[in-house]
């Protein structure tokens, strides 16, 4: 009977969480120094099978979220929806219906003049009533304005704590730059989060003969095993294609920028202001 509790409580925890938990406790992560520490702490946990590659790559991205800024994650000013104080309701409404967002920054009629907040769901009341005429500045929420340097793992401490989902990012000068939502912070740990508005894309398309266009978010693991390649995906410190590619161009790479693994051409084809979009992909004879 003690054997076998013996045995038990020597086999790693199931779950991510409690992986993390049971390698936390340990005494040599408390003596840690460094960031660098505890990076090579999580390897060594993986290594040992404590902890699952999953739970290893969240808080290793957890850990370097202090390092990533608003401005570095936000959806710039451009790519924004946002609705005039003064703005037609009907024209509201099929902004809403058009983008299917949930939140929407309100702007008044001052230069970069930031109102409010409003909720897609605070309309609905009024339309059951049969009613496209409401006030929209009756209907705000109070903003969160944050500086382009703000740290993003003190910005989730803030919607955490405020229970808000969206924060307009200013720069130095105080002008509208961008926008950044609770969900953007958790892409950076868990990686891109798709909803019912996304449109599921072919993630390999063969345009002609040894020549394709890849999406960036593949598995490299599939990737590896679509192309025949002879590496071994669980010794790179990536999970997809695009995060490959970075930690191997070493920053974040624009249109035109190529790498090769064997007898394989990468170049970048497609990306916006946060992320590598697609990879065109040239199979070499």
């Amino acid at each position: 009977m003690n054997e076998k509790l013996n045995s038990e409580e020597s086999q790693p925890p199931s779950g991510v969480i409690a992986k993390l938990k049971k390698f936390f406790r340990n005494p040599f992560f408390i003596k840690t120094q460094s960031v660098s520490e505890v990076t090579d702490f999580l390897k060594e946990a993986l290594d040992q099978n404590i902890i699952d590659k999953e739970a290893e790559s969240i808080a290793t991205k957890a850990i370097k979220l202090g390092d990533i800024t608003a401005k570095e994650i936000m959806i710039p000013k451009v790519d924004m929806v946002t609705i005039k104080i003064d703005e037609d309701t009907n024209q509201v409404i099929r902004k809403i219906i058009d983008s299917g967002h949930s939140r929407y920054p309100v702007l008044g009629n001052e230069r970069d003049e930031v109102s409010g907040i409003l909720l897609a769901k605070d309309i609905l009341p009024k339309l059951f009533k049969g009613t496209n005429e409401f006030d929209i500045g009756q209907m705000l929420r109070d903003p969160n304005i944050v500086p382009e340097t703000k740290k993003v793992d003190s910005l989730l401490e803030e919607f955490k704590e405020d229970r808000s989902h969206m924060a307009v990012v200013i720069d130095e000068y105080g002008s509208i730059c961008g926008l950044i939502t609770i969900e953007d912070i958790l892409e950076e740990l868990v990686g891109e989060i798709e909803d019912e508005h996304d449109v599921e894309e072919e993630e390999i398309i063969e345009v002609s003969k040894n020549k394709y266009i890849i999406d960036s978010k593949i598995e490299l693991e599939d990737f590896i095993s679509f192309f025949e390649l002879d590496l071994d995906p669980l010794s790179i410190d990536a999970e997809t294609l695009g995060g490959l590619f970075i930690s191997k161009h070493g920053v974040l790479p624009k249109i035109g920028d190529k790498i090769n693994l064997g007898n394989i051409s990468i170049r970048v084809s497609d990306t916006d202001n946060r992320r590598i979009k697609k990879f065109k992909v040239t199979k070499n004879s």
